[in-house]
């Protein structure tokens, strides 16, 4: 097995660096070729620098590529051009790896029926939730990238997180590759590129793993900790799964491109969000309203680019 550890950065030196460190650790089989590939998307900290030290010291493992063009999809895409591996796996500029963990991700490849993997994403070392934040309600802890199913192993029904997964090369010539709509760009916040790709590959029938062994620590920086962040998330959240596509249904009721149920559920939560006094339990709903927000902002803007290009289109004479 050939595998390709894929890691885009941008002006992170100090974080790039742990995470690069935690990685060169790594625990493989003898019979696992492996190589890190570091893809700097146009920083202008010391990133060079802090990667030239790492190839200096395991020049046969480490690889430097500068992509110029703004945004996470591009750097991603960029160096699965760049790379021949038969399995590809992603990793952040702000974790730490277990030493078993790529060996852990990727063990799963293996068997023949699955096309990818995800694994274990929880908060860096004494970390503590905040106490207005409901950290048992499911995907409460999202806007810090943790994925944490539990410690059973066994199929995945949803997609993994971008920063402990893993697919077989064969599947980006298949299903395409990262949707450059998506993905953190100078002036959008939208992210979702890598749980996009997964949905794409679940619909399209491929079977994915999540392996739990495969552990990844997340840092969780202090502004992170504010309820600003999160709302914000959840909101370019709403509008990443616009774009995404979970409203095709052009049969369902709408106005101005906007489903009739989404104003239904943000006056549901609103009222919830007016009626709630245990802080934590109110800060979900409030969460869940600029999710909805987001959503019902983006089919506004999709309906009038829709109108926006059928006025531009020429009329068919008959």
């Amino acid at each position: 097995m050939h595998v390709s550890v894929i890691l885009c950065t941008y002006n992170r030196c100090e974080s790039l660096a742990i995470a690069l460190e935690s990685v060169a650790a790594s625990r493989m089989p003898e019979a696992t070729a492996w190589e890190l590939i570091v893809v700097d998307n146009n920083s202008s900290d010391d990133t060079p620098r802090v990667v030239q030290e790492f190839q200096r010291r395991f020049p046969k493992t480490f690889r430097y590529i500068f992509e110029p063009k703004p945004g996470k999809s591009n750097a991603l895409n960029r160096a699965i051009g760049e790379t021949n591996a038969g399995v590809l796996a992603f990793m952040d500029d702000d974790v730490q790896v277990e030493p078993d963990w790529l060996h852990m991700l990727t063990r799963a490849f293996h068997d023949a029926k699955f096309a990818g993997c995800g694994g274990r994403i929880i908060p860096e070392r004494g970390f503590n939730a905040p106490l207005w934040l409901n950290s048992s309600e499911p995907y409460s802890m999202a806007p810090l990238a943790m994925f944490d199913l539990g410690p059973e192993p066994g199929e995945l029904h949803e997609p993994p997180f971008g920063t402990n997964m893993a697919f077989r090369r064969e599947v980006f010539s298949r299903y395409g590759e990262f949707r450059r709509d998506l993905g953190p760009q100078p002036g959008s916040e939208i992210r979702s590129e890598d749980t996009e790709f997964g949905i794409r590959l679940l619909r399209a029938g491929e079977r994915l793993w999540y392996e739990p062994a495969a552990v990844v620590h997340h840092a969780v920086p202090h502004h992170r900790l504010k309820q600003s962040y999160f709302l914000n998330w959840w909101y370019s959240k709403g509008r990443a799964d616009v774009r995404e596509g979970c409203f095709k249904d052009e049969e369902r009721l709408s106005v101005f491109g906007t489903p009739l149920v989404l104003f239904r559920r943000i006056i549901v939560w609103s009222v919830r969000w007016l009626l709630t006094f245990y802080a934590p339990k109110r800060f979900d709903c409030k969460a869940k309203m600029w999710w909805l927000a987001g959503e019902i902002r983006e089919c506004f803007a999709g309906n009038s680019m829709r109108r926006r290009h059928r006025i531009s289109q020429p009329q068919s004479t008959p």
